[in-house]
């Protein structure tokens, strides 16, 4: 039997490389020249849900990640496999014609796009990939005379928040520009892939998912203030200190309604503490407004805690029904998601939370950045307790994340030093911080979660670069 080798580009000794090179040599429908690109996903170890409304958020991309192997087709026509990792368990497949995203005036529009995924809920998994194609069409008016093969297999956990959708959505992003000459940078490749899941997926993110499954570097916290996308640059981990993900077993979605509820609550605070500044306002569309903010740069974030609490925390309502706000305030500034009459929502806690978790960040990156040795563990480790706190009290946690936050306090004695709840809440994967080494006391974190549940949680250790750093290979048959 054949087999491919590479011709150009290196797998940088990443074993699930080599692994996934091993996957495409037994599959038929490919022949010659194959891009094979790789990006991973990312354990959100502080900044979380705050990402939307401007805050600094630091981002681990972790060792599991999605490949795709790109082989462009004579014809126009889009071939999508996604291998499973199960032996048992027979790939996905879609067929459809680049000609679909295009009307003789240009690209169709992104919300056509997204209704025609929708409306096939089984076939939603392709808006993913084959949104690269109309994203790049809309944003860098690039045309392809050609379609493609795409074969993607993800080791990335689905529903667990830690951005197994980025995951996909960088390696097929990355391996579309590379085969057909597109040149964009890390950074602007993570943008464009926000726009895919944002506009296609209609998942509506912030941008540090992307990010860091792009720029990312092993062993280092991205570091990327949300204004949009000014990133930092990276911190590394001390070496006497280690991040694991271990997984509550309850299925996280951010396109979930809890998740949009929270995300529309915070924009809602931030159009009232306009009101309440005397900033100037118009409507943009229905349901959308411009607030004319030099003050704050339209960024909850940058609002001090101490500004907050004198001037605007208690004239905001605990809760309130997108109705009445919609007859005050006619609508929000975010550009993806809408106030909808029927339903109440967090707004006091929505709003304060981006305001103090940009502080906590903020802390918690100085701390590392001067490192003083293990006494800085315990105060890593109460940032990290108080941002969970904070999401709870948002309406995103659950039974099992709180469980797990609470098992690690009880062995802070042990080598643990904090645990909150990732990405979008409402389930998924908890961070903990603790001292380099103390698996044992994972092992233990893991052990009386199954008693108390009966389910034995996934642990998520390791690290590996993100997509720009990995590139992209060149493969030929031989």
């Amino acid at each position: 039997m054949s087999s491919y080798k590479i011709v150009s580009g290196s797998t940088q000794q990443v074993r699930d490389t080599e692994d996934f090179l091993k996957a495409l040599n037994s599959l038929p429908y490919l022949t010659d020249h194959l891009i094979l690109t790789r990006a991973p996903g990312r354990l959100d170890v502080m900044g979380g849900i705050a990402d939307y409304s401007g805050s600094l958020v630091l981002q681990l991309p972790i060792a599991d990640a999605a490949h795709v192997a790109l082989q462009k087709n004579a014809d126009k026509t889009l071939r999508l496999v996604s291998l499973s990792t199960s032996e048992t368990e027979a790939p996905r497949t879609l067929e459809m014609s680049l000609a679909e995203f295009s009307t003789a005036a240009g690209p169709i529009e992104y919300q056509e796009a997204r209704q025609r995924f929708a409306a096939q809920p089984e076939q939603h998994w392709a808006a993913y990939v084959a949104g690269a194609f109309l994203v790049l069409m809309r944003a860098q008016h690039a045309t392809f005379a050609t379609g493609a093969t795409i074969v993607i297999r993800s080791n990335v956990p689905e529903g667990k928040g830690v951005s197994s959708s980025a995951a996909l959505e960088v390696a097929t992003m990355q391996a579309v520009v590379a085969a057909f000459g597109i040149e964009v940078s890390p950074q602007e490749l993570a943008v464009l892939c926000q726009k895919v899941e944002n506009l296609v997926a209609g998942a509506p993110c912030g941008l540090m998912d992307q990010m860091t499954s792009s720029c990312g570097e092993a062993g280092h916290l991205l570091e990327l203030l949300c204004q949009p996308s000014d990133l930092k640059g990276t911190l590394a981990l001390p070496d006497d200190i280690q991040v694991w993900g271990v997984d509550s077993g309850i299925r996280h979605s951010v396109g979930g309604s809890d998740y949009g509820t929270v995300r529309t609550a915070a924009f809602m605070g931030y159009r009232m503490i306009a009101a309440l500044a005397g900033l100037p306002v118009s409507i943009a569309s229905a349901e959308k407004v411009l607030v004319d903010d030099s003050r704050w740069n339209g960024y909850l974030a940058n609002i001090t805690p101490e500004e907050f609490a004198r001037d605007y925390a208690e004239h905001l309502p605990k809760r309130v029904s997108g109705r009445d706000f919609l007859q005050r305030y006619s609508g929000i500034t975010d550009p993806v998601t809408a106030v909808r009459p029927e339903i109440e929502y967090p707004v006091s806690q929505a709003t304060q939370h981006p305001i103090l978790e940009h502080h906590r960040v903020h802390s918690f990156a100085r701390i590392i950045r001067n490192w003083q040795g293990p006494t800085g563990g315990p105060e890593l480790g109460e940032l990290m307790f108080a941002s969970h706190e904070s999401y709870s009290s948002c309406g995103l946690g659950s039974a099992g994340t709180d469980l797990l936050v609470n098992l690690v306090r009880e062995l802070s004695d042990e080598g643990l030093y904090g645990a909150r709840i990732t990405g979008g809440g409402s389930g998924g994967t908890v961070a903990i911080i603790g001292r380099r080494g103390a698996d044992a006391a994972i092992s233990k974190v893991v052990e009386r979660y199954r008693e108390q549940t009966n389910y034995r949680p996934l642990v998520i250790s390791g690290s590996s670069p993100g997509a720009g750093i990995f590139g992209h290979l060149i493969l030929q048959r031989v």
